[in-house]
C-alpha cells in the first residue's frame, strides 16, 4: 500500500487486527510527558466520541474519507454503520457552524453600523446617564461591602474539597487552548452516563503532590481488612477523593467501555505475560495497544504468533520470560497448572533472582497461591496475587476487575498494566484474600447463572415464553448485562465460551472448599456445583458457563 501523508486533525479508520469492527478516531496531540513507543512510526489518536485515546502505528491507519465506503462494504454490522453516521453527523455540524457563524459576524457588522448611526446621544443626555451611574455607584458601595464580608464568611464555612475545587486556576469545562481546535463531542452514551453516579466524583491532586498521566476512569483502591467496619478505600496513585458520609458509596464504576483506557504513560519496565487463553489474550492485547514491552510464552506456541506480529517478543520458556523481565505475569486455568508452572521443569521459579516480580493472575485456592508466594519469596522475588473478574468481552474491552494481594510496592509498579486491563483493581492486604475474594464473587456468579438457567427451564415446561420471561427481568431489579447476554445465549442456542463452564465449576468447587474449611455452610453453592457437574457429564465443559442450561433438559 503507498505511503499515505497523515497529519494532525485528520479523521481516520483504525483496522485489525486489534479492532473488530475497525474504530474511527481522530489524530491529535500527545500529552508532553507521554512516551511514544519504541519502533515503528505511531500516531497519538481519540476514538470518536469518547475520552479514549491511544498510539496506533500507522500501517493500521486509513484516512476516513479515502477509505469510508470501502471499509463500509467490509464491514456489515450495525455498530461499524452507526460510528460512520455519527462522523456525518457531526462533520455536516461543524460545516453548519463554520457558515452561520460567517453570516452571522457579517450581519452583526451591518447591525453595529446601523446602530451606531441611529443612536449617538447628545452632551445632555451623556451627561444625565453619566450622573445617574454615579449614584447607584454610591449606593451600592456599602452593600458590596456586606456581600464581600458575606462571602469571607460563606468561605470559611465551606469544605477543602469544595475550596480547592474554587481556587483551581483550570477553568472547568473549557480545555486548554492548544486542545480547543482538536476537541470532539462525547458520544450521548458517555455523556448520559456521566451525568449519573460518576459525575458526584471529581479527581483532586493537590498542587504538592501533582498527579501524572491520571485517567479518571481507572480506580485504583487499597482495602485493608484489619479496618474497623465502617470501611475506607484510599486511593493510592490517581489520589481519587472518596467521601462515604457524603454519597453514601464506596464504590464507583467506570463511566462506558469505550472511555476506560484513557491517556496511559506505560511503564518503562519489561513486562513479560505467560498463558494466552481466553483472558490471557485479552489482557497482552491491551499492554501492548497501550505501548508496553511485553514478552509472551504459551504451552502452544501458535498462540503467540499473532502478538508477535504486533511487537511482542517471544520466550522459549517460562525461566526465560521471567530471567528477561522484570515483572511477569501469568493467567492459567486451575492450582495444578499455577503450580507447574513456577514449579516444573523450565519454571518460573528458576528464572527468578532478587528483585525479579512475579505476579499471579490465575483464579486459584489460597493455599496454592500462599505456597507459590512462599517459593517465590524464598529466591529472593517479589509476588503478587491479581485475579480477574470478567470475561473474554470484558478482557478484550478492558474492562476487567483486578483483585490483589501481597506486596503492595509491586501493585504500585503494575499501575498502568493494570489501567491497561482493567476498569478498577483492589488491594486486599496479604496474600491468600484476593483468592478468596475471587472465589467468592465467581461462587455468587456461578450460582446466578444456574439459577436463570433454572428459571428458564421452569417457564418453557409450565408453557410460558421464556423470551417474555426475559424481557420481565430486564425491567426490574436483577436487570444487568450478565443477565441479558446469558439469557440470550440460551435462547439462541449460541454457547460459544466466554467464561468456560468447567472453570465456574472449578470455582464453585473450591469455594465450597473454603467453606468447609471455616465450617461455614454453602448450600447454595453446593446445589450450584451438582447442576454443573451434570453438564459436564453432558459435554459441556469447553462452552460457556451459560451452557449449564443443557443440564436442565436432558
Amino acid at each position: 500500500m503507498a505511503a499515505v501523508s497523515l497529519r494532525l486533525g485528520d479523521l481516520v479508520i483504525a483496522i485489525k487486527p486489534f479492532f473488530s469492527p475497525p474504530f474511527i478516531l481522530q489524530i491529535v496531540n500527545p500529552p508532553k510527558d507521554l512516551k511514544k513507543p519504541r519502533g515503528k512510526k505511531c500516531f497519538f489518536v481519540k476514538f470518536f466520541g469518547t475520552e479514549d485515546h491511544a498510539w496506533i502505528k500507522v500501517e493500521q491507519l486509513k484516512p476516513y474519507h479515502a477509505h469510508k465506503e470501502e471499509m463500509i462494504k467490509i464491514n456489515k454490522g450495525k455498530r461499524f454503520q452507526q460510528a460512520v453516521d455519527a462522523v456525518e453527523e457531526f462533520l455536516r455540524r461543524a460545516k453548519g457552524k463554520d457558515q452561520t457563524s460567517s453570516h452571522n459576524s457579517a450581519d452583526d457588522k451591518n447591525r453595529r453600523n446601523s446602530s451606531e448611526e441611529r443612536s449617538r446621544p447628545n452632551s445632555g443626555d451623556e451627561k444625565r446617564k453619566l450622573s445617574l451611574s454615579e449614584g447607584k455607584v454610591k449606593k451600592n458601595v456599602g452593600e458590596g461591602k456586606k456581600r464581600v464580608s458575606s462571602g469571607s464568611s460563606e468561605r470559611g464555612s465551606k469544605s477543602p474539597l469544595k475550596r480547592a475545587q474554587e481556587q483551581s486556576p483550570r477553568k472547568r469545562g473549557r480545555p486548554p487552548k492548544d486542545e480547543k481546535d482538536l476537541t470532539i463531542p462525547e458520544s450521548s452514551t458517555v455523556k448520559g452516563m456521566m451525568a449519573g453516579p460518576m459525575a458526584a466524583f471529581k479527581w483532586q491532586p493537590t498542587a504538592s503532590e501533582p498527579v501524572k498521566d491520571a485517567d479518571p476512569h481507572f480506580h485504583h483502591f487499597l482495602l485493608s481488612q484489619t479496618e474497623k467496619p465502617a470501611v475506607c478505600y484510599q486511593a493510592i496513585t490517581k489520589k481519587l477523593k472518596i467521601c462515604e458520609e457524603e454519597t453514601g458509596s464506596t464504590s464507583i464504576q467506570a463511566a462506558d467501555s469505550t472511555a476506560v483506557n484513557g491517556s496511559i504513560t506505560p511503564t518503562d519496565k519489561k513486562i513479560g505475560f505467560l498463558g494466552l487463553g481466553l483472558m490471557g489474550s485479552g489482557i497482552v492485547s491491551n499492554l501492548l495497544k497501550m505501548g508496553h514491552t511485553v514478552t509472551v510464552w504459551n504451552r502452544t506456541a501458535e498462540k503467540c504468533d499473532l502478538f508477535i506480529q504486533e511487537g511482542a517478543r517471544l520466550g522459549r520458556t517460562p525461566a526465560e520470560v521471567v530471567s528477561t523481565c522484570d515483572i511477569t505475569f501469568a493467567c492459567v486455568s486451575d492450582p495444578k497448572a499455577a503450580k507447574d508452572l513456577v514449579l516444573g521443569p523450565s519454571g518460573v521459579l528458576q528464572g527468578i533472582r532478587p528483585g525479579k516480580c512475579y505476579v499471579d493472575m490465575s483464579t486459584v485456592d489460597a493455599d496454592t497461591v500462599t505456597e507459590l508466594a512462599q517459593v517465590i519469596v524464598s529466591r529472593g522475588g517479589r509476588f503478587l496475587e491479581a485475579p480477574v473478574s470478567g470475561n473474554q468481552q470484558l478482557s478484550n474491552d478492558g474492562m476487567l476487575v483486578i483483585l490483589a494481594a501481597g506486596d503492595r510496592g509491586l501493585y504500585e509498579d503494575c499501575s498502568s498494566c493494570f489501567q491497561a486491563m482493567g476498569k478498577t483493581s483492589f488491594f486486599l492486604g496479604e496474600v491468600g484474600n484476593a483468592a478468596k475474594m475471587m472465589l467468592i464473587v465467581n461462587m455468587v456468579q456461578g450460582s446466578f447463572m444456574a439459577t436463570i438457567a433454572e428459571g428458564l427451564t421452569l417457564a418453557q415446561v409450565t408453557g410460558q415464553s421464556q423470551q417474555t420471561l426475559l424481557d420481565i427481568l430486564n425491567q426490574g431489579q436483577l436487570a444487568s448485562i450478565f443477565l441479558d447476554q446469558k439469557c440470550q445465549n440460551i435462547l439462541q442456542g449460541n454457547f460459544k465460551p466466554d467464561f468456560y463452564l468447567k472453570y465456574i465449576q472449578k470455582d464453585l468447587r473450591l469455594a465450597i472448599a473454603l467453606g468447609d474449611a471455616v465450617n461455614h455452610p454453602t448450600p447454595m453453592a453446593a446445589a450450584a456445583n451438582e447442576v454443573y457437574k451434570r453438564a459436564k457429564a453432558l459435554d459441556q465443559s469447553d462452552n460457556d458457563m451459560s451452557a449449564v442450561y443443557r443440564a436442565y433438559i436432558h
